[in-house]
């Protein structure tokens, strides 16, 4: 295991085998957490300690290749190069509460969402925990802002990536690192229903946010492949069960599309499906895909659609849009410097 991904109990572990005292594993694991990019930063260190771990397991940081902020909002959108030459998105955005890091979870996706860029190319592989991790570190130095939440709704499907994840929400939380409260991390998928369950089983504080984007399973078999496999009725009981262990309310997250899913039938579609599941709606604008011919909803589509959910007893908010000068849609980014710079081999993490 690379050691950027090693809680400290297992960096102690490894220096212990190496002759080192237990109080170096807090020292290596507070640098790492820091962010630096060679050991030689690691100034508290011997020497020779620091030139072993340097030829036992070598540092992969990250390199911001593009760098967009938006005029408007000062949202940010990073393109970090990772060891293998592969790219992936980051996007800082900034709120009344806080300062909010949407990282990556895989290099692409293998989801097939319609309305998504992310899954164009498919999925080349998942990503490390320590690169989840650097997403949030390096965002956080280049942009001099301190992060108070963090959200995996980036490019990949975080469930796709479980065990990754979970190490990532250990590393991320640790009280010796950015102890970052599990209330201030929120996790998106699209729907899989046992990993779902497996989430569940950890009683972790998070919030679940589920792409659902239908009101019934005809209009989201077309958008989403996924339901194929777990149709809305089974997605529901899920949710529901994940509310029974974690006492969590769910967010949905709904991409207002024209004429697709933006019907006051439908908000009275979703009122019926959602009865007895504590649950708040997110209603976001769709971004405009290049190889997509879906839509947004016009304004007014969306404010009826929020009105008749507001009515029905259901939360619901409208995604404030950030970002709109810069290349907001997931996946764009990426995708336009892969079409640049391409990747034969895809590769795979160090």
């Amino acid at each position: 295991m690379n050691i950027q991904s090693m809680t400290r109990a297992e960096i102690a572990a490894v220096l212990g085998e190496m002759g080192q005292p237990v109080f170096r594993a807090g020292q290596v694991f507070s640098w790492l957490q820091k962010g630096v990019r060679c050991y030689e930063q690691m100034t508290n260190l011997p020497q020779s300690l620091r030139e072993e771990l340097s030829r036992r397991y070598p540092l992969y940081r990250p390199e911001a290749v593009r760098r967009q902020e938006s005029r408007k909002d000062g949202t940010i959108k990073y393109l970090w190069r990772l060891a293998d030459g592969n790219c992936v998105e980051t996007v800082l955005m900034r709120y009344h509460y806080g300062n909010t890091v949407c990282i990556s979870s895989e290099v692409g996706c293998r989801m097939g969402c319609a309305f998504c860029a992310s899954t164009l190319g498919g999925l080349v592989r998942p990503l490390e925990p320590y690169e989840m991790l650097d997403q949030v570190l390096f965002t956080q130095l280049d942009a001099g802002l301190p992060v108070s939440h963090v959200v995996l709704m980036g490019i990949g499907e975080p469930l796709d990536n479980l065990e990754n994840v979970l190490r990532f929400l250990e590393l991320v939380n640790s009280p010796e690192g950015m102890n970052l409260s599990m209330r201030h991390i929120s996790l998106s998928t699209c729907g899989l229903v046992p990993r779902i369950d497996a989430l569940a089983e950890k009683k972790l504080q998070l919030t679940l946010s589920v792409s659902l984007h239908a009101p019934n399973d005809a209009i989201r078999d077309t958008l989403m492949p996924v339901n194929r496999a777990y149709p809305m009725d089974a997605l529901l009981a899920a949710c529901r069960r994940y509310y029974g262990a974690t006492s969590r309310r769910i967010s949905f997250e709904y991409a207002m599309i024209d004429g697709v899913n933006d019907s006051e039938e439908n908000a009275r579609e979703l009122i019926a499906r959602m009865k007895g599941l504590p649950a708040h709606f997110n209603l976001i604008p769709l971004n405009h895909v290049e190889e997509s011919p879906l839509k947004p909803s016009t304004r007014s589509a969306v404010a009826r659609f929020q009105s008749v959910l507001e009515a029905g007893g259901i939360p619901t908010t409208v995604r404030r849009t950030l970002g709109s000068d810069i290349d907001a849609s997931c996946g764009q980014l990426r995708r336009k410097y892969n079409r640049a710079h391409p990747i034969p081999d895809g590769g795979a993490a160090p």
